[in-house]
């Protein structure tokens, strides 16, 4: 498949911790929690059917050609108009056998080596599986990707998630690695189950393939299994009237009675911080510069993230 870097220069640190940390679609980079120490992991990549036969494409808002038309580009400008990674597939099957694909990525753990680009394999069996918030024209899949010769030795039948629907507002997923699965059509004798994937994995894939047209999407939250789903879970305990909202500066928290709420900026510096409780429910930003910024909310018994954007 065709890989060309969204991002070609200015590569920024990227955390060390040892989870998949929630990212809102206001970052270049994913903090993946696996990086291997040259800081490369987690960045936005697209892939095409290209060197398959195809000759399908992503075109980004901010261009009037397609990537394999660009060197270097700033997936910031992309991030600023879409609060997330989105733009149109173009799909041309040409003289593929099979539909044409296209479609964007994040690596895991980054390159191999600071002389070597191939993509590293890590373990991500910890986070349990993937949480994407989306929208999309087409029926689109998650696909786990691999090194090129595991990939070679299952026919390139990696195991993917096929049951997203089409969203035309934003609507989120929570899938298990268990719930990925090798395409119905291998007939290969070497299987694969998410689960073995998941702790080999070197990128997750958001793949179209469809019959050719224009397809538009946008890809605003990626998230770990394990994180959406105690999100969940604290949801129907009763805290899904927690909420930060927002009035000119002044940001006020409703449906919480005992937390600590921080306000973090786009280099995830914490720049605003109050204690919740019955006699504090606001937090004023008047000194804060106009952008987007993360509100994290935590508590004995509210545990939430939210996106505001200060004007």
């Amino acid at each position: 498949m065709d890989k060309k870097l969204l991002l070609t220069a200015a590569l920024c640190a990227v955390s060390t911790a040892l989870a998949l940390e929630p990212w809102y679609g206001d970052t270049e980079f994913i903090k993946t929690g696996l990086d291997n120490g040259l800081e490369t992991s987690g960045y936005w990549y697209t892939f095409t059917d290209n060197k398959d036969g195809g000759q399908s494409k992503i075109i980004m808002p901010t261009q009037t050609q397609s990537y394999e038309a660009t060197d270097d580009y700033v997936l910031s400008d992309i991030i600023d108009q879409c609060h997330g990674v989105c733009g149109d597939v173009i799909l041309k099957r040409d003289t593929l056998s099979y539909q044409g694909f296209a479609g964007v990525a994040f690596n895991v753990v980054g390159e191999s080596s600071p002389t070597d680009r191939t993509p590293a394999v890590g373990d991500a069996s910890s986070w349990e599986g993937i949480c994407i918030t989306y929208t999309s024209e087409m029926l689109p899949s998650i696909e786990l990707g691999l090194s090129e010769d595991v990939e070679a030795s299952i026919g390139k039948a990696n195991p993917a998630y096929s049951l997203l629907p089409k969203a035309s507002v934003p609507v989120t997923k929570i899938i298990a690695w268990s719930d990925f699965t090798q395409p119905s059509w291998y007939i290969g004798e070497k299987k694969m189950s998410g689960i073995e994937a998941a702790k080999q994995l070197t990128s997750i894939r958001f793949k179209m393939q469809a019959k050719d047209g224009k397809y538009s999407f946008n890809i605003s939250r990626i998230d770990s299994y394990s994180n959406c789903k105690t999100s969940n879970i604290k949801t129907v305990q009763g805290t899904s009237a927690a909420r930060a909202n927002l009035f000119g500066r002044t940001l006020e928290f409703t449906g919480v009675s005992t937390a600590t709420a921080e306000v973090i900026n786009l280099q995830g510096q914490v720049v605003a911080k109050v204690s919740i409780d019955n006699t504090a429910s606001t937090l004023n930003l008047a000194t804060l510069d106009a952008g987007i910024y993360l509100v994290r909310v935590a508590g004995k018994a509210v545990n939430f993230t939210q996106k505001i954007v200060l004007k």
